[in-house]
């Protein structure tokens, strides 16, 4: 345990739970609109010449629903953080692929592409902490 700058001790397992939630937010947020819209989803990984874009559609909902979930409840936390970045860097060089664009189109892709980098960095940081305390598999290393 750390002390704040205002001298009240602060919970490294209770950073890495909000980190969990926080970092998975995103990816579970999406994933439910992927499921709602699997068919938008569908066409527009067709657009970008996804190969198999239906089971490419299936797969993003499963990397983002599931494993975000899992990892907000700390379940397999080090190796999914890993699959996860894993999937984060392929996303953003197939989604965001700012070097083939020009103009507004090429910024905002590259905003986009270097959030997905910075969301790799969480990720892999998440891999070096581990899940914490408030985690299933903090619950179950504590026996």
């Amino acid at each position: 345990m750390t002390m704040s700058a205002t001298n009240r001790p602060v919970s490294r397992d209770g950073l890495l739970l909000v980190s969990r939630i926080l970092i998975s937010l995103l990816f579970v947020t999406f994933g439910w609109g992927k499921l709602g819209g699997y068919d938008a989803t569908t066409g527009y990984f067709a657009q970008l010449g996804v190969p198999l874009p239906a089971f490419a559609t299936a797969a993003a909902i499963c990397m983002e629903l599931i494993v975000g979930a899992a990892l907000i409840f700390g379940l397999w936390t080090r190796p999914l953080a890993i699959v996860l970045a894993l999937y984060t860097i392929v996303t953003a060089l197939v989604g965001h692929h700012f070097w083939t664009l020009a103009g507004a189109d090429r910024f905002e892709s590259s905003i986009n592409f270097y959030k997905n980098i910075s969301i790799v960095a969480g990720l892999l940081l998440l891999y070096v902490s581990g899940p914490g305390r408030y985690s299933i598999d903090g619950r179950f290393s504590a026996r």
